[in-house]
């Protein structure tokens, strides 16, 4: 257990980790789409653990579901403080690295729902579908593909696989949604998957 995880208020219910885009630049419709997800997050009696900025997605979402009267935990490295402006309206844990940050956040979180993002965001997921690729976790993966942004990513992991570098079975490792009352209503059946044990350390 990392030092830093015994700070976290505990919590007994499900949570869902939001991975996405820290860029205020970012299409509108990909914003709106993470506070969406927060919103409902909150509603539902989900806690939303994602990567404590204050900026693009990550903000948007936070904000909504602390609005709504959801519980937020947000994990933030140190050296992003100022670049991803923490936003410490909600509960958020102040760590060293990159490395801790994901471990903290796969440890507190029930499932993962990856909304639009850049290289960050597409580092956090790809380590996670390949610690599922090893049998290290069975949480469920959820996309949220708003207008189709993670298509590409599809294409290059069926490429793998046409390749012979990836066994087929591996693109049932996630599940797709176009919309986020689609990724709401998939959380919603996540707490009947075997998956979920609530094996937070």
């Amino acid at each position: 257990m990392s030092t830093s995880e015994l700070r976290i208020a505990p919590f007994d219910g499900q949570s869902v980790c939001l991975f996405c885009g820290s860029s205020d630049a970012a299409d509108p419709k990909y914003t709106r789409a993470a506070a969406d997800f927060g919103r409902a997050s909150a509603q539902a009696g989900w806690r939303l653990v994602y990567g404590g900025g204050g900026v693009g997605l990550m903000g948007a979402s936070a904000r909504a579901a602390h609005e709504a009267g959801g519980r937020v935990l947000g994990v933030m490295p140190g050296f992003l403080r100022s670049r991803e402006r923490l936003f410490d309206e909600v509960e958020t844990l102040v760590v060293t690295s990159m490395h801790e940050r994901k471990q903290i956040m796969y440890d507190q979180s029930d499932a993962f729902v990856v909304a639009p993002g850049g290289i960050g965001t597409l580092e956090e997921v790809v380590e996670l579908l390949s610690w599922k690729r090893l049998d290290l976790h069975g949480k469920p993966v959820i996309f949220l593909n708003i207008d189709g942004f993670w298509d590409t990513f599809f294409d290059l992991m069926r490429h793998s696989v046409a390749s012979g570098f990836t066994p087929d079975s591996f693109l049932q490792a996630w599940t797709v949604c176009d919309t986020v009352e689609a990724a709401v209503e998939e959380m919603r059946r996540a707490p009947d998957s075997a998956a979920l044990q609530h094996d937070r350390r």
